[in-house]
Order: structure tokens, then sequence, then C-alpha cells
């Protein structure tokens, strides 16, 4: 999988762009603030998801402009494609100029991973963050993932409404149990998903960790649900515990009027040799942590769909000691990237690929290596 053209028009200081990328490595470089991550962002916005900054749709239209418009010639699944993605109000999108009924619709076709210095927060901050990673990591590689998900979040929205309406109205109680069974049917498939999905990661993780850290401490990655399954039993065998423990946990859902049991409370334990990598890591060990699990997703798409997936690397080059910046930049072979860092030193190894200098969103200057 790999771009091939993208031109992009009123995106964030992004007036207009547009750029033939190379099949290795590319590498956009400038000063901060000059568009180098607008840039990575707009590519992300193919796969279908959100803002991997957490943005608003409307906050990435550059200002006073109607509409933000991106375009991009990729090759995927053996064929040239073109897709598109438009932004007023909400996004919108094309594939091969077929509209779709929602940029989501995206997921799939084009994959990319994306690592950025605020997916840190993976390590650093709870469970939140971890399963938004498994949850995206999933969506692109079984798009019908992002239908479960919206709808247990949908009915735990309603049952959590109704265990407020009723310490009012208590002869709503009863409807509890349909609603229980809702939620325990869809949460048996994301518990299953997940806890399959890391299986298969886990591997690729150690095996990369190990080799970005000397082998001096093991990676562990665990699946820990917040209610009493066994997620090696099947999807049926799951719902039913689930169903249980909501049942006996109903009690104390109607004292504190919210859902405490669920995949909305579930986590990843990553440990160091045991050791909790957010408590006892340093910020290399636990920098390092997330680039084994961003490059163990590449592994992870590419085993699904036949291709690896373009890897987005966002300000990551200057916390790596030279080796490591060698390894990106001329070693991640059959994959293109796409980095970007503010100093020139950063890839004065790099060996083959283009290098790209943005100022102000404007491209400045483009070098080719080879």
């Amino acid at each position: 999988m790999k771009i091939n053209r993208i031109r992009i028009s009123d995106f964030r200081n992004i007036a207009s762009l547009e750029l033939e990328l190379s099949d290795g490595a590319n590498v956009v470089y400038g000063d901060n603030g000059q568009g180098k991550t607008n840039f990575v962002e707009a590519v992300w916005l193919f796969t279908g998801a959100k803002s991997f900054r957490g943005a608003k749709d409307g906050q990435l239209v550059r200002f006073g402009a109607p509409q933000a418009g991106l375009e991009m010639e990729f090759f995927a699944a053996g064929r040239d494609q073109h897709a598109r993605v438009t932004v007023e109000g909400r996004r919108g999108a094309a594939l091969n100029e077929i509209p779709l009924k929602s940029a989501a619709e995206l997921a799939g076709h084009f994959c990319a991973v994306v690592f950025s210095p605020t997916h840190l927060s993976l390590i650093k901050n709870g469970p939140l963050e971890k399963r938004k990673f498994i949850d995206t990591s999933i969506c692109q590689i079984k798009p019908k993932y992002i239908h479960i998900l919206n709808q247990y979040t949908r009915v735990l929205d309603q049952r959590n409404r109704l265990l407020k309406d009723i310490a009012y109205e208590t002869s709503l109680f009863d409807t509890l149990d349909v609603w229980d069974a809702r939620l325990a049917s869809f949460a048996a498939v994301l518990i299953k998903t997940r806890a399959s999905f890391l299986d298969r990661l886990s591997p690729f993780a150690r095996e990369t960790y190990a080799g970005i850290s000397g082998e001096k401490e093991a990676l562990g990655l665990e699946y820990q649900s917040s209610l009493r399954c066994d997620t090696a039993r099947s999807i049926p065998e799951i719902e039913e515990q689930v169903l249980e423990d909501l049942r006996a946990h109903r009690g104390e859902d109607i004292r504190s009027r919210v859902t405490g049991l669920g995949p909305h409370r579930d986590d990843i334990a990553v440990t160091l040799d045991g050791n909790s990598a957010r408590v006892f890591g340093s910020q290399g060990q636990q920098r390092s942590c997330v680039l084994a699990l961003k490059m163990a997703e590449c592994e992870i798409i590419r085993e699904t769909i036949g291709e690896y997936p373009v890897v987005l690397l966002d300000d990551v080059m200057s916390e790596l000691d030279a080796a490591r910046r060698d390894y990106l930049l001329n070693h991640l072979s059959g994959r293109q990237l796409i980095m970007t860092c503010c100093d020139r030193a950063d890839f004065k190894h790099l060996t083959s690929g283009v290098s790209v200098k943005l100022e102000g969103g404007r491209v400045l200057t483009i070098r080719k290596y080879e």
C-alpha cells in the first residue's frame, strides 16, 4: 500500500499543497508551526478515522475558508485508487468517484499506522487511551467492528439513562433485563475481538521491543476485563458470563447511576519484565513501548490484508539515538514511511527517499535521495 500523490486545500494552515511521494521514506521537516503535523493528520483522515489529535471536524478547516478538501491517489489491493475527503461542518468522502455514506466507510480501503508524541498517553495515561488504540487498530482490519462498537455505546448510554430514571420510577427496574441482554451481546463480541487481536499483536510487539531495546527487558501485554470472563471462551459463553456479572452488579449500578462493568472499563496491561511500564518505565522505555505497539500493528495489518499500511511518524526522531533513527529511515523495507522532524540532522543518514521542507503550510524545497 502506498500513496502516489496527495492534494490538500484549506486544511488547518495549509492553503494549497500538492505532493508526489516516494515509495520509501518521505521526511517532512521545518520549524515548529509550519504544517508538518497538519500534513500527517490530513493523510490519516483517509483511513476513515477521526483526527488522531482529538480535533473536531470543524477545527480542521482553514480559518476563513468555507471547507477543506483532500484528494489522494494511492495503490492498494493490487490497483490504483482515488479517494476524496471534504470537511464542511462534518466529513464527507468518496472512493474511486463513488460517494460514501460517511467518511468512516474509507476504513479498510486505505490503511495507515500513526505515531505522534500524543500517543505516549498510551502508556502514561489510564485505560481509555489503550482502548482507543486497540479499537482503532481493529477497525482498520475489520470495518464491521465499527458498527458493533457504536451499537455497544448506544445501548450503554440507554442503560445509564435508565439507571438514573429508576431512582425516581422504580417500576422501570424490570426493563433492565432487556438492556442487560442487549449490552451483553455486544460486549461479548468486543471483548473476544479485542482479546484475540491482542493475542496476535503480542508476539510482534515483543519482538520489535527486543530489537529497539537491545533485549534489555521483555515487553508484556495482557487484556484485563472488568468482568469475570474467560476471554479464551466462545462469544456465546462470554455473553452468558457478562450477563451474570451485570445482574450481580445491578445494586451497585443503581446506587452509582452508571454501568460500572463492561468493555468501556477494560484495560490493557503493558509491562516490562513484569513491572508496569506506566509506573516504572523511563521516558525512553515508554516511547519504545508505543513504537513497538505501532510496528506490531503494521505486521497485523500486513498479515490480514496482504500488504503493509503506510507508516506515519510525527516528531519521533528527536528522542531516538542514531542507530534507531537509521533503523526507521532505512530498514522498514516494503513500507512507505512519512516522517516529520524539525532538524535536518535527524535524517542526515537517509539513503533513499525524499525530503520536503514546509514553511507556512507551503512546500519550500524538495530533495530526492538515491
